[in-house]
């Protein structure tokens, strides 16, 4: 060969060695689906301080329909993006696009709902997430990270704002279609299966799917008797499969992340697109040790290992029992660990890694139960259909019986452990079989000395603790003159009438509010505040309530928090977990809980309160053990109403006023004997209806043509304060639309003074005025304007307001039939007496509202975040 042709051979190997290595050199481009639990932070913040010239985080989609609620989900992701400094990641949630009949799926499915109950709307059952506990230990807590997330998270710019947030298809398509990408799933699979069953031509982009769920050989370590039991030790979820630890009794097999959705868990597992899965066989080998956690208590090096810390030892405290160190693992940290070393290594064989023991097994995911091809209502892709629904074979794998419920009879066998495999990560041998690569075990240190026998705790403690890529500050260090301030007004000579105000925090609720706290204190005297969140809201959404009294400058006012269930709702042998039969009538996604949670998008405006919701807690009200701030414990609603009482002159009565579902006043009438104590009770809601036209507002209960919200939402609760004898004022749906008009009481705001809570209501009324001309989705938002009307009722001299009531005996219908609860039927033989209100002067209502909000007496202290930063950033000498 001569010798310019050997230097041309020479130059063209240069190139292309040059381009392998530029491609290699590529950093590896991440997905992260999570449903923002807390160990999803821990992972979350180990990918985000990884070297990015090697791993490049490009978006994050939230899953929706498991432990936590998207609203405050989503908003949570922005505060640890804010403090990382990473506001150039997209996030995206939800969507308002559903699945047809046929199996047609629209754009920007929201993944609100598993695909077996996902129709055309966000509303829907709980099949699956019933499992998930609502209150205490469970949403409630994830919600709020235990009230850390309050405590210690900045809010920067990015919040959730109605109809410009990014949907998750939207983030998934636009991250997946700009190259090779790696996928982590952290949660329920549902998103992540609409995308690949809705865009099968950008599977080619997805290099690889890395799973954290599933158990495939595990044996449950928890609910085990100790050695030294004694005979009367029963074991609970000991050697199950699966880690349902509320649901074990009918289905040992199944995972929390895999039984979400395990229909979409089958799709990406056959998707054909390469996948690892770091199963509970894997995780169950590496709980968080009290060595681990001790090495972690003494490197919080940096903001965000201070916050994982704090996370995991709030987990700690409130644990429900002693075995927190046995019981606790490294779900999603370690998934994450496992899926980027894996990708370091990507040129080595078998999925060779530094954490965990990889083998490869044939396995399926189990999405109904044998025998196949029956027909018994539990399987909506088969049942009362000619064609399945996706052209399902009939007779096929997902034909048998689909688990309807934690005590669904089909999955009991007596005197054994349940029968139901949904959900469950199978070995099988023949065509629906998966070849997939398993992780299942925790590589030990390779540090035989060290107390951290793990792998992986050095590699989560060095990256978290590492200064490269940390973040910028938390919410005290972000200003230099950071302090909490409580505004505690003395009214101790002023004497109005004692009040309670009820609210489900829906958006009219915090309109009334703002009128109620207007009211002079001479006249209405707010002796407490009870938040019920069987109504438009979740429980997390108290920490609003708190940010509005702060801005009012009424941190005095008491808040206690209503049970998570409505009456009869709650599991009877697990509490803390239960059926949404009538919650389920309201949309998570657009005009429903998505929206009511962050106040559609305003609720970042109002200044941060320093009380806030916290799992603090203590032995004296039947925890396990104190915390290390008992005193911040959230108290009940129960416990607030029994402490008013006591501040009560003697010979004093309490007015209430109820705004939301009646839960709450319900167990005051059936729990405690203190019934005599209340004048008068002014419940917002129920509706009579004159014709067959005059139809009720639960427009998502197609069948309940007469119900209004309020008492559909509780009809038991409903039926109890109605037979009650209590003396009350109903303020129906009839007179609230009446009322309920935003041109009028815009028009009118713009006369009165500005005061910050004019501006504020102005605000949240103009944007719910612009979604209702806007979407579909928003066509209710008329319902909460009227939501003002029982405020003035109450706190009203009414020569102006000019009241019309007239007397009726009244029945609420509570039988268990969603086509039937919540109506009011009139009944002059067996029903109750209640005054019911017809008419008011309209001009007045408009009126009254306007000048109460524009009077300069009780008027907002701090009228804006934005005003609360400046006052954080200026020496408290010179505020």
């Amino acid at each position: 060969m001569s010798r310019q042709l050997r230097n041309s051979w020479m130059v063209i190997v240069l190139i292309i060695g040059t381009s392998l290595y530029s491609v290699e050199a590529e950093p590896h481009r991440i997905l992260l689906d999570t449903d923002a639990d807390t160990d999803d932070f821990f992972a979350l913040l180990y990918l985000l301080k990884l070297n990015r010239s090697e791993f490049r985080l490009e978006g994050i989609t939230i899953s929706t329909n498991a432990w936590t609620d998207a609203g405050h989900a989503v908003n949570q992701i922005y505060d640890i993006l804010y403090m990382m400094d990473r506001d150039d990641i997209p996030v995206g949630i939800g969507g308002e696009g559903g699945i047809m009949e046929n199996g047609t799926i629209q754009p920007n499915v929201g993944g609100y709902l598993p695909i077996i109950e996902q129709g055309m709307t966000t509303y829907g059952g709980c099949r699956y997430r019933q499992a998930i506990p609502v209150g205490l230990g469970g949403r409630l807590d994830i919600d709020t990270n235990y009230g850390l997330r309050k405590e210690l998270l900045p809010w920067g710019s990015r919040r959730y704002v109605p109809l410009q947030q990014l949907t998750a298809q939207r983030v998934m398509i636009d991250t997946i279609s700009a190259g090779p990408t790696n996928v982590i799933l952290t949660g329920a699979h549902t998103n992540f299966a609409i995308f690949l069953m809705n865009n099968p031509h950008l599977k080619r982009n997805v290099e690889h799917i890395y799973v954290m769920g599933g158990g495939v050989r595990s044996e449950n370590p928890t609910g085990c008797c100790p050695e030294n039991g004694t005979s009367s030790c029963q074991p609970r979820q000991c050697g199950d499969r699966g880690n349902l630890f509320t649901d074990y009794n009918s289905n040992p097999y199944a995972e929390f992340n895999i039984f979400g959705d395990p229909f979409a868990a089958y799709q990406v597992l056959h998707s054909g697109i390469p996948v690892t899965l770091v199963p509970l066989d894997a995780t169950n080998t590496i709980q968080i040790t009290e060595e681990f956690f001790k090495a972690f208590e003494e490197r919080q090096g940096t903001y965000e290992a201070e916050y994982c810390f704090r996370s995991l030892k709030m987990a700690r405290d409130t644990w429900f029992d002693d075995q927190f160190y046995t019981s606790y693992f490294m779900w999603d940290s370690f998934t994450s660990g496992v899926a980027v070393s894996i990708m370091r290594n990507s040129h080595k064989n078998n999925g060779e890694n530094e954490f965990a023991e990889m083998e490869y097994m044939n396995i399926t995911v189990v999405t109904s139960n044998e025998p196949y091809g029956i027909s018994d209502g539990s399987n909506p892709f088969f049942d009362g259909r000619k064609i399945p629904k996706f052209n399902l074979t009939k007779g096929g794998v997902h034909s048998g019986h689909v688990q309807t419920d934690l005590r669904d009879p089909f999955c009991f066998v007596e005197d054994g452990k349940g029968k139901c495999k949904d959900g469950y990560t199978m070995e099988v041998t023949g065509l629906d079989a998966v070849h997939v690569l398993v992780a299942t075990k925790a590589k030990p240190n390779k540090d035989v000395s060290s107390k951290l026998d793990r792998e992986f705790y050095i590699s989560f403690l060095d990256v978290l603790n590492n200064l490269e890529h940390t973040g910028r500050f938390n919410l005290m260090t972000e200003f230099p003159y950071y302090r909490e301030v409580y505004y505690k007004p003395d009214f101790r000579n002023k004497k109005g009438k004692p009040v309670v105000f009820d609210m489900d925090m829906s958006a009219g609720d915090f309109l009334a509010l703002f009128y109620l706290l207007k009211v002079p204190v001479e006249v209405l005297d707010i002796k407490a505040i009870l938040v019920t969140p069987t109504g438009w809201a979740n429980a997390a959404t108290i920490d609003i309530v708190y940010d509005l009294l702060h801005m009012m400058g009424r941190d005095d006012i008491p808040v206690g928090l209503g049970d998570v269930f409505a009456m009869n709702q709650s599991d009877v042998v697990f509490p803390p977990v239960g059926d949404c039969k009538y919650a389920k009538a309201i949309p998570h996604g657009s005009g429903g809980f998505l929206d009511s949670d962050t106040l559609y998008g305003l609720a970042r405006e109002l200044p941060r309160s320093p009380r806030r919701y916290t799992a603090e807690n203590s032995v004296k009200f039947g925890a396990p053990r104190d915390t290390d701030n008992p005193e911040l414990r959230q108290p009940f609603a129960l416990e607030i109403w029994n402490s008013t009482l006591k501040t009560l002159d003697h010979g004093s009565k309490i007015t209430i006023l109820t705004n939301g579902p009646l839960t709450s006043l319900a167990k005051i009438i059936t729990q405690t004997r203190t019934a005599s104590l209340i004048e008068n009770v002014y419940v917002l809601g129920g509706h009579i209806n004159r014709s067959h036209l005059d139809k009720g507002n639960v427009f998502t209960i197609a069948s309940n043509k007469y119900a209004e919200f309020n008492m559909f939402l509780d009809p038991f609760a409903a039926k109890t304060v109605f037979e009650s004898g209590l003396n009350i004022t109903l303020v129906p749906l009839s007179i609230q639309r009446k009322v309920g008009r935003f041109l009028k009481t815009l028009e009118r705001l713009k006369l009165t003074r500005k005061t910050p809570e004019v501006r504020f209501v102005k605000r949240l009324l103009s944007r719910l005025q612009a979604l209702q001309r806007t979407h579909k989705r928003y066509h209710h938002m008329g319902t909460f304007l009227g939501e003002i009307l029982g405020a003035i009722l109450m706190a009203e001299k009414h020569h102006n307001l000019k009241p019309e009531t007239e007397e009726m005996a009244i029945k609420v219908i509570a039988e268990g039939l969603e086509s039937r609860d919540g109506q009011i039927l009139i009944d002059k033989k067996r029903g109750n007496k209640v005054k019911i209100l017809k008419n008011v002067d309209h001009k007045a209502y408009y009126d009254l509202f306007a000048n109460r909000l524009g009077d300069e007496k009780q008027s907002a202290v701090l009228g804006s975040y934005d005003e609360q930063k400046k006052m954080w950033r200026t020496p408290s000498n010179r505020t």
